[in-house]
């Protein structure tokens, strides 16, 4: 390592991301669209589609769990190949609970529950990690206001082992 290279401090990253959202009508029969900067999303979205299952178009809560998982999933790739090992496999369901408390609806709950393939792992160490991933990850830490738990488990573990739960949030 040069001198130069000790002493250059390393860039700071800073991204900004932009998403936006279009609305046409009142609120019962009005619709609209999603997009992201990026435009990999492009979308429609209802009041329809956020109280009643089985519509072909989006909303906020399924969007966020969508975020959350990817983040999540991301974070727990990062712990593992940081402590050596190499997925074959992560799978993560976010299941984002949406209820009407008092006059207001509100985001209460997130279940995040992931599986994976990780040659290697004890389950031990694939549960601190995943522990980790879900405290450290991002859209977790933006969502502390939020009761989230987490169910893991190592697909390629020893199947007489269970799946360890940890819940987190508003500490």
């Amino acid at each position: 390592m040069t001198t130069n290279e000790k002493t250059t401090p390393k860039p700071k990253i800073a991204l900004s991301r932009r998403a936006k959202a279009e609305w046409t009508g009142d609120l019962l029969h009005g619709r609209g669209r999603l997009t992201v900067g990026s435009g990999a999303l492009d979308v429609p979205y209802s009041v329809r589609s956020r109280f009643e299952d089985g519509q072909s178009a989006t909303n906020p809560e399924e969007l966020l769990g969508a975020a959350h998982a990817g983040c999540f999933t991301m974070a727990l790739a990062a712990q593992l190949s940081g402590a050596g090992f190499t997925p074959s496999e992560l799978d993560t369901v976010a299941k984002v609970s949406f209820e009407k408390i008092g006059e207001n609806f509100q985001i209460t709950r997130i279940e995040l529950e992931t599986a994976a393939d990780v040659p290697g792992v004890d389950e031990t160490t694939f549960q601190a990690l995943a522990t980790d991933a879900k405290k450290n990850c991002p859209v977790s830490k933006a969502l502390a206001a939020t009761e989230i738990k987490l169910k893991a488990t190592l697909r390629n573990a020893d199947k007489t082992q269970t799946p360890t739960e940890v819940a987190a949030g508003k500490d």
